[in-house]
């Protein structure tokens, strides 16, 4: 049974960005529904098992967030969204967990759909024990326990500190913290944080937390091994490799903006993320978005972003010129760091023709290898046809072959035949609308 919501702007995606717009649209006065497939609202960064165990700022927008109208849903995905028909609505569709179809009619759109991890494929990477960077976070931020195991974390980027720094505090005996981007490259982007005191302490801390583990800079993992599960991690740099043991092994290449969605509308994207102006509008009118979809810059970015996204979706004439001030000097920190940790080419060779590149479907890279692009992988070896539609192989092709992803289409989330048969009569009568108001 589908029930019907009308609404003056929907949210998608509870993270700090969304939140963040959610609470500056309620605050002028419109009604905002907010859409998050997540038990609770924070988004990836801001997972909590109750709000106790969130820190300072998390815990003030979401008790804000609580404080306003807003009508927050939660466990409910996506699958379609309508632009057009009567009065020309926004209409999204929806998939309630563990049942029903909710359809929400606004007139204005915030996309806040976040970031998800970049995976490097290598020889074992899939073996159990291998994770990524921000999945041992979140493993651990829901329970598991790594006490006494013997962990490695590899990767690039920030977020390398604080779970290195969460892990061992949890009892992990943590072998060794690799980075890819090299020293001088992490020096200059920490000498930049000068200017920003309280960022540049707060990695110091996240470093003291795991100072008797090595922490090695351009350096990489080349591969995995074990029969069952992971038993050895191989690690290079310029100039040797070597081996040791470990019980499991985190590993991630940053971040990548999550624009599925607003492909799907017709948003202009350039360079993996979404165009948008002062105002935080898309090149679809009516349609805004924020947070690591429009890059990724980190969560102080993410909620200026969405605090700006939220009061120009809610027709605020003047917006706080503070918040486009933070927001501009946020951008400039975003863009230093990604400087610092772009992707060395070493990490292109990695996988050998028996490597699995598409997990869902178990392509090879040797079943790829000869193909043009995206779209010939998928007809030719289904890769990116499995139940992760291309999320995580999808990058991992753009970075070995330089293959863009191919066209996003409905149904954005798996779903039931009752959703999609919702979906589709609510397709239909927008297109009758359209045709009706042209003729």
């Amino acid at each position: 049974m589908s029930a019907e919501t009308r609404a003056d702007i929907v949210v998608i995606g509870a993270g700090p960005a969304g939140i963040a717009a959610a609470v500056r649209a309620t605050e002028a006065n419109r009604r905002v529904v907010v859409l998050d497939e997540a038990p609770n609202v924070g988004g990836q960064i801001w997972r909590h098992r109750s709000v106790g165990t969130l820190g300072t700022d998390a815990r003030a927008w979401i008790d804000r967030l609580s404080r306003t109208n807003a009508d927050v849903r939660r466990g409910v995905a996506v699958v379609d969204v309508v632009m057009g028909g009567e009065s020309g609505d926004i209409t999204v569709v929806a998939e309630r967990h563990p049942g029903g179809v909710a359809v929400i009619r606004a007139s204005a759109l915030v996309i806040a759909t976040g970031a998800r991890e970049r995976f490097v494929p290598f020889p074992g990477w899939t073996l159990p024990g291998v994770t990524g960077i921000g999945g041992a976070q979140a493993l651990l931020k829901q329970g598991a326990t790594f006490r006494g195991k013997r962990v490695v974390i590899a990767g690039t980027g920030p977020l390398i500190l604080p779970v290195a720094a969460s892990l061992t505090d949890a009892g992990a005996r943590v072998m060794l913290v690799a980075d890819q981007a090299p020293f001088h490259a992490v020096r200059d982007f920490a000498i930049s944080l000068l200017a920003q005191p309280e960022t540049l302490l707060q990695a110091a801390m996240y470093r003291l937390a795991f100072l008797r583990t090595p922490y090695a800079m351009g350096t990489w993992v080349t591969a995995a091994s074990g029969s069952d599960r992971l038993t050895t991690v191989t690690v290079a740099n310029s100039r040797t490799t070597w081996s040791l043991p470990c019980d499991f092994l985190a590993t991630g290449y940053g971040l990548v903006p999550n624009v599925d969605l607003a492909r799907f509308v017709g948003c202009t994207t350039a360079e993996g993320a979404v165009v948008v102006d002062e105002r935080q509008g898309t090149s679809v009118p009516r349609v805004f978005a924020a947070g690591e979809v429009t890059g990724v810059g980190g969560v102080a970015l993410a909620v200026a972003e969405g605090e700006i996204a939220g009061a120009a979706a809610a027709g605020v004439a003047r917006i706080d010129p503070s918040l486009g001030r933070r927001r501009q000097a946020l951008r400039v920190v975003a863009r230093r760091m990604e400087r610092a940790f772009a992707l060395r080419p070493e990490l292109r060779s990695l996988a050998r023709d028996d490597t699995i590149i598409c997990r869902c479907e178990d392509v090879r890279r040797a079943a790829i290898a000869s193909l043009s692009d995206s779209r010939q992988a998928k007809l030719y070896a289904r890769a990116g046809m499995g139940a992760c539609q291309g999320r995580v192989c999808g990058p991992a092709l753009e970075l070995l072959f330089g293959w863009q992803p191919g066209t996003v289409r409905s149904p954005l989330e798996p779903a039931r035949l009752s959703t999609l048969s919702t979906a589709a009569l609510v397709g239909a009568a927008s297109s009758d609308a359209v045709h009706s108001a042209g003729s």
